[in-house]
């Protein structure tokens, strides 16, 4: 327990010191006016209080992530610990704080746009195609899920039938997708994100007051597949350490936030609070059952990881513990699958220079985008999903490295941003070396290729850097 404890300890100190560190040496500065106001359409530029963004940005980049990924992170014991804790202040906050506020700077850019702009075009257009590919899979892929887990409920008739679900599901991302962010989820994305939260503080306490036997960092622990921690772990958390999804959520958020006062509240403090979700659920998973991480093995090899949320919810908080988990199952992937296919029409409109005012503009990129995510839903993409856990970190690290080129621009030190993106790249490359999906090479081979890109990467970044530099102080 007192390796969790530490953990969580992690996470707030790191949101208090180093989040406000980060935050000041942005420059975020509060009498800077936002696009909120400069750009207010009425449908995407639209000025919110932040205890609303804070929860509609949280709830967005987590959904289910920080708690199937946690629990499956747990299979490789206490160290999942450490990641979430480090991962998510030096990695993860950094990553969404940038990304939120780099398009709060630059008009609510989308951030293919913002990644084009510090690493070139080729760039921006490759952020283009990948960032719309991972955001349909997460979009048709939370169709799905929720559709089947709502025709398995129980009930019948028509409402046993998953194409029944899967047709009310779409209906609502269509509406979702299109209509002002007022309208729709500002009003109903800041319950679900408080539910979230009070299911995961349930959940802990609960975890503390019957006292589960976590396991510490001292004890002897190993994946019961053998998997090594290196680099399957950081690939295996995404959501709760570091995630590219996030990139892609927060300059939504960013058109809302009122002042540039709120950025550290919102951006920074919501992957923090994801953190504290994730670090819940994985201790919660290696604890709950019997057998430690052998009894968790077993459960997810008998129904997966919502059946272990099933089991603690209902195991450690009863009946509203069970409710508190069929909501989470079902409507978590949901309110972040309809902000996915939002994200891929403001990625659209930016790349295509389409104003959003006109509800002719939005249905004209959005009809187009549901009928490709309505036909994926006839195609079993398993293998390509298993791309997915790996393209999601890949994503991460280069809008790291735009922050850190952004940063060479303004002046300022890199290293809060070019160091997690070192470090990233290093996961990435090792992890498609050795992973079945990957080239499967051993670790002797995938370790030091990993190390080497990683080390070359700086090394590129530096002289890029240096470069600028030389052209910005010939400029002054």
């Amino acid at each position: 327990m007192y390796s969790f404890l530490a953990a969580l300890a992690i996470l707030i100190v790191g949101y208090i010191f180093y989040g406000k560190w980060v935050d000041r040496h942005f420059g975020a500065d509060p009498s800077r006016e936002t696009p909120a106001h400069t750009l207010r359409d009425g449908v995407d530029f639209v000025p919110l209080p932040w205890h609303k963004i804070f929860l509609i940005q949280f709830l967005n980049i987590a959904g289910l992530g920080p708690i199937f990924g946690a629990i499956m992170g747990a299979l490789y014991g206490p160290a999942a610990f450490l990641w979430i804790a480090f991962g998510c202040v030096f990695g993860g906050a950094v990553h969404d704080y940038f990304s939120g506020m780099l398009s709060v700077r630059h008009q609510g850019q989308s951030i293919p746009e913002i990644v084009g702009n510090y690493l070139g075009e080729g760039s921006r257009k490759i952020m283009r195609g990948f960032s719309v590919i991972l955001l349909v899979l997460v979009g048709v892929v939370f169709m799905m899920g929720p559709a089947g887990l709502l025709a398995n409920l129980g009930m019948k008739g028509i409402f046993a039938n998953q194409n029944f679900w899967l047709a009310i599901i779409i209906a609502y991302y269509f509406i979702a997708t299109v209509l002002p962010v007022d309208k729709v989820i500002s009003k109903i994305y800041p319950l679900f994100g408080l539910t979230l939260l009070i299911m995961a503080v349930g959940v802990g306490g609960m975890m503390i007051v019957k006292g589960l036997p976590v396991p510490e960092l001292t004890d002897a622990v190993s994946h019961p597949k053998g998997l090594p921690i290196w680099p399957m772990l950081f690939i295996t958390i995404a959501c709760g350490a570091i995630s590219g999804f996030h990139a892609t959520q927060s300059p939504m958020m960013s058109r809302c936030l009122p002042t540039e006062a709120y950025g550290r509240r919102v951006f920074y403090g919501a992957m923090i609070a994801e953190g504290v979700v994730a670090l819940i659920w994985a201790a919660a998973a290696m604890s709950f059952f019997p057998n430690g991480l052998e009894g968790l093995n077993a459960v997810l090899a008998k129904g997966g990881a919502g059946l272990v949320v099933n089991e603690v919810s209902v195991g450690l908080m009863g009946t509203v513990g069970g409710m508190l988990a069929i909501l989470g199952v079902i409507a978590c992937p949901i309110t972040s699958g309809d902000t996915a296919f939002r994200s891929v029409r403001l990625i659209f409109a930016d790349a295509l220079n389409i104003s959003q005012t006109s509800s002719k503009n939005r249905l004209m990129l959005a009809v187009p985008i549901f009928a490709i995510g309505f036909a994926l839903t006839f195609i079993d993409f398993n293998i390509i999903w298993r791309y997915f856990a790996f393209s999601n970190q890949a994503l991460a690290t280069i809008v790291l490295w735009a922050s850190a080129m952004y940063m060479v621009h303004m002046g300022k030190s890199h290293w809060l941003a070019s160091l997690p993106a070192t470090f990233m790249t290093a996961v990435c490359t090792t992890y498609i070396m050795m992973a079945p999906e990957g080239l499967g090479l051993s670790s002797s081979i995938a370790y030091p290729v990993g190390a080497v890109a990683a080390i070359a990467s700086i090394i590129w970044f530096l002289m890029a850097a240096n470069k600028k530099s030389l052209t910005i102080q010939q400029a002054a």
